[in-house]
């Protein structure tokens, strides 16, 4: 009788249990909210970290403040 394959997934549902999951909700022009606390590594090799419960992160490149959404979408929207 041949034996089962192992599921290549369950290590990882291990690894992540339900305390470690964060919920990111997208937003139509808008930011992507992320619960906290968040590090987030940027292209340049640079880590932003926030300790807050939420954090929206800027989608647009357009916040001063980047990768935090400063709500610069807010004032022009994108052309589509």
């Amino acid at each position: 009788m041949p034996s089962e394959a192992p599921d290549p997934t369950a290590d990882v549902r291990e690894r992540h249990a339900a305390d470690d999951v964060r919920r990111v909700t997208l937003q139509k022009d808008g930011p992507m909210l992320v619960e906290g606390p968040v590090e987030v590594h940027l292209e340049d090799g640079g880590v932003a970290t926030s300790d807050r419960f939420r954090v929206a992160l800027c989608t647009c490149r357009r916040s001063r403040r980047y990768p935090w959404c400063d709500t610069s979408h807010r004032r022009r929207r994108r052309d589509r």
